[in-house]
């Protein structure tokens, strides 16, 4: 009986030393990854202790607001540039950033009979409205640009593109009707796209939508943060992330 018990006195310990040394991790997330992140988030959670408190939104208002000293551990972007730029700034832990997913651009709309031929879709112009996010601010918009600049459409579609802050409410734009269709990340139609028109843009008529990651300075020590970040590496999170349709991206730079 006292082996007994001083095993689970020993085990009880161990867990409150455990708990004890949990963390907060806090995450600039673009918001394209919503879905994806919560998921990851969970299984974080589950697996280390450590908890997260996520903020979403466009690639490129997430930079702005860490640039303005906001308090965020580790920045998860859509884009590589926005990570160089928190790099070049003094922001951001050297060495740490890395390419933790490759994202795709599709063209959706929830009505299976808005199109059959995307491309001849486009160029008869026979909709209302078109969703794109901010080519400015969100780097799923600027492909979305690239791509209509690939087909020649640009000029002639730009007055009739309804433009969201980011993907996320270029999504909502479509899914509410208030546009025909949308260029949108194609981990936002996973349970969506099966009753609709879908048409999956291929990569060569954009650049690269490399999604990288970076350590913040605010981050350099918290441990919740560099554990995140090792666990986005890891063989677990890369299978949720393929599962929510996405690449995988490189080592780390």
């Amino acid at each position: 009986m006292k082996v007994i018990i001083r095993l689970s006195l020993t085990m009880t310990l161990f867990m409150n030393a455990g708990l004890a040394t949990a963390g907060e991790v806090r995450l600039a997330i673009a918001a394209n990854f919503h879905d994806t992140a919560e998921r990851l988030a969970a299984q974080f959670e589950d697996t280390t202790g450590h908890s997260t408190r996520i903020s979403y939104g466009s690639t490129g208002k997430l930079y702005a607001q860490i640039r303005h000293g906001a308090p965020f551990d580790a920045f998860l972007a859509a884009d590589q540039a926005r990570p160089q730029r928190v790099e070049q700034d003094g922001l951001a832990v050297p060495g740490s950033r890395f390419t933790y997913a490759v994202g795709k651009l599709v063209l959706w709309s929830p009505d299976p009979a808005a199109f059959n031929d995307p491309e001849d879709y486009l160029r008869s112009g026979e909709f209302r409205h078109l969703a794109i996010a901010n080519p400015r601010t969100a780097p799923y918009g600027l492909a979305a640009r690239q791509t209509l600049e690939r087909l020649g459409l640009w000029a002639n579609l730009e007055n009739r593109l309804v433009r969201g802050e980011s993907i996320s409410q270029a999504f909502q734009f479509v899914a509410t009707g208030n546009a025909s269709a949308g260029f949108v990340a194609l981990a936002q139609t996973r349970d969506d796209h099966d009753g609709g028109a879908f048409w999956e843009v291929p990569a060569s008529h954009h650049e690269p939508i490399a999604q990288q990651a970076v350590l913040l300075e605010r981050g350099r020590n918290n441990e919740a943060a560099r554990a995140w970040l090792d666990f986005l590496r890891s063989r677990e999170a890369q299978d949720i992330i393929r599962q929510y349709g996405y690449d995988i991206g490189d080592a780390p730079e």
